[in-house]
């Protein structure tokens, strides 16, 4: 039954805004699942380098940059006169068919290059876990990133039922990995950290380009639709009030245990260190099974890294295959013409695989990706559209000339712009 039928039906069963209940915990749990994933493997490594201020503002910025652009892309999905419509039904809505057809695509390119550097990252993970843990000499870098390409696409391609729910139960290990690790790394926490006092300039620059890297290491957005439907199910009238709590909750949640992470990484490693992982282009998991040879952490911290970036790659890959395979079917349909769902899977399949191969084999850097290319991309769609329906949208007008909106305006542009600091060839 869709959420408009279970509405008409009269299926909700009032419950009062203030009361909290197993389905609102079961999405505090979700939403923090979807966010937090191998995004988060890399955090440390940028948020760190430009020394204790920057972390500090990033560590300030986190909660309130994380819990407003979500609430107001829920607040956008719940605007419809529809219920029970998606994301890109509301845009459709809204702006029109074309527009509906430009988020469709805009989508699917905030999904691709997520996916390619996770290409790069599982690539990198296995060459250093091969060198560094194994003893071994690594395979031609065109052939690891193929062998692990096509393993990963084949896994989805026999079986994609698995491998969501291995995805589900993957979540809740590697979070308890990562509070652990930062625990076991409490007793190296040192003060190199807190030497120096960077110029006005580099503090500048380095808050700049970590605002994209935070914008990515907290998106949860894929889910939020699907969470937003779920809610007017489930309370109909109160689902904005009630989307909003749940949404609170789950955005505290990750920030306290991502950040603790974060900053038991940076006090453990010297910023040289940090130097050091961003130049080898791996995750600080990685990083910390090379530095830290006790047996547990130098086999440990390598898998739990590869595991945690096919996780997101396959989801990944799931989403961006989705986004392609509706962009084609729209296109063969405006041109009045059909294809066979299997031959558009197909060309998908290739056309996806070619592209990750090629672009892991090249190993660019991934934080490069994350600060130019992904987090802007997000912006765009995250803190930017949704503040734009406000102004343009009778049913948002409500939530206009608030002070949250200057704040989710000023990061999304700010994470935007971080685009043209590699156009200008930094």
């Amino acid at each position: 039954m869709s959420a408009s039928d279970a509405i008409d039906a009269g299926v909700i069963r009032p419950v009062a805004p203030s009361s909290w209940t197993a389905h609102d915990t079961t999405w505090v749990l979700g939403l923090f699942a979807t966010a937090i994933g191998a995004g988060t493997l890399f955090l440390p490594i940028n948020a760190g380098l430009g020394g204790i201020w920057p972390l500090l503002v990033m560590a300030l910025l986190a909660f309130p940059m994380t819990y407003l652009a979500h609430r107001g892309l829920i607040r956008f999905i719940l605007s419809s006169s529809k219920p029970g419509s998606d994301i890109t039904e509301v845009v459709g809505e809204h702006f029109g068919p074309l527009a509906g057809k430009l988020i469709t695509l805009l989508y699917f390119f905030t999904i691709l290059p997520i996916l390619l550097l996770y290409g790069v990252g599982l690539t990198n993970t296995v060459e250093s876990f091969m060198v560094h843990q194994l003893g071994m000499s690594p395979l031609p870098r065109a052939l690891l990133s193929f062998v692990l390409t096509a393993g990963l696409i084949g896994i989805v391609a026999s079986s994609e039922q698995l491998v969501v729910r291995v995805m589900g139960w993957l979540v809740y290990p590697f979070i308890a990995v990562l509070i652990g690790l930062g625990l076991f790394l409490a007793p190296e926490w040192n003060s190199a950290v807190l030497h120096g006092m960077p110029s006005a300039g580099k503090f500048g620059v380095t808050l700049w380009l970590s605002i994209p890297v935070l914008v990515f290491s907290f998106n949860h957005s894929p889910v939020i639709s699907r969470f937003a439907v779920a809610q007017q199910q489930q309370y109909g009238k109160d689902a904005v009030k009630k989307g909003e709590r749940i949404e609170k909750y789950a955005a505290l949640l990750m920030v306290l245990v991502v950040m603790f992470f974060v900053f038991s990484c940076v006090f453990a490693l010297s910023p040289a260190d940090l130097s050091a992982a961003k130049e080898q282009n791996i995750s600080i998991l990685s990083y910390l099974g090379n530095k830290f040879q006790t047996p547990l952490v130098a086999w440990l911290a390598p898998a739990v890294a590869f595991v945690a970036m096919s996780k997101s790659f396959l989801g990944h890959y799931l989403g961006a295959r989705e986004g392609l395979n509706g962009f084609i079917a729209q296109q063969l349909e405006g041109r009045g013409k059909q294809a066979s769902d299997k031959a558009i899977n197909r060309f998908s399949l290739l056309f996806m695989f070619a592209i990750i191969w090629i672009v892991a084999t090249l190993n660019p850097s991934i934080l490069g990706m994350i600060e130019s290319l992904c987090g802007p991309i997000i912006a765009a769609l995250l803190f930017v559209m949704p503040m734009y329906a406000i102004r343009k949208v009778p049913a948002m007008r409500k939530y206009a000339n608030r002070p949250s909106n200057v704040l989710v305006i000023f990061i999304g542009a700010v994470a935007m712009s971080a685009i043209f600091y590699s156009l200008l060839g930094h």
